[in-house]
């Protein structure tokens, strides 16, 4: 799997959670099955930041290419406040099967973020 993190802004500056280490801390976490329509990144621009960085052909088709590839087996995290932090590409995939429901793990307690105030381009890859 290639690297990734999740972003957030917070007050110091952009926030970063490395997913792996993500995925290491809810192996213990029960699934849930999460209604789809529940998950709000469904209807904002979560791969881009707005009008003003609307994505390009290429990058849509490079989503789409993750989007094929995902696997629902696994569940997507989600934050305390159930912000989706890993599984975007496998909410998509739901999406697109008609499904109504996703497997979930939700932090009841969110962990610190692995870097504060960077830059993504910055980071180890």
């Amino acid at each position: 799997m290639r690297k990734q993190y999740h972003f957030r802004p917070g007050p110091d500056g952009l926030r970063a959670w490395d997913v792996d280490r993500l995925v290491m801390l809810t192996s213990g976490l029960n699934r849930e099955s999460v209604p789809l329509g529940s998950i709000r990144e469904i209807d904002e621009p979560y791969w881009s930041t707005g009008a003003s960085d609307s994505p390009t052909c290429r990058e849509i088709v490079e989503h789409t290419r993750f989007i094929e590839e995902a696997d629902l087996t696994f569940p997507v995290i989600l934050s305390s406040d159930g912000r989706v932090m890993d599984g975007m590409h496998r909410v998509a995939k739901a999406l697109l099967q008609g499904r109504t429901h996703i497997d979930a793990v939700r932090f009841l307690r969110d962990p610190d973020p692995d870097y504060v105030g960077v830059n993504p381009e910055d980071l180890p890859y």
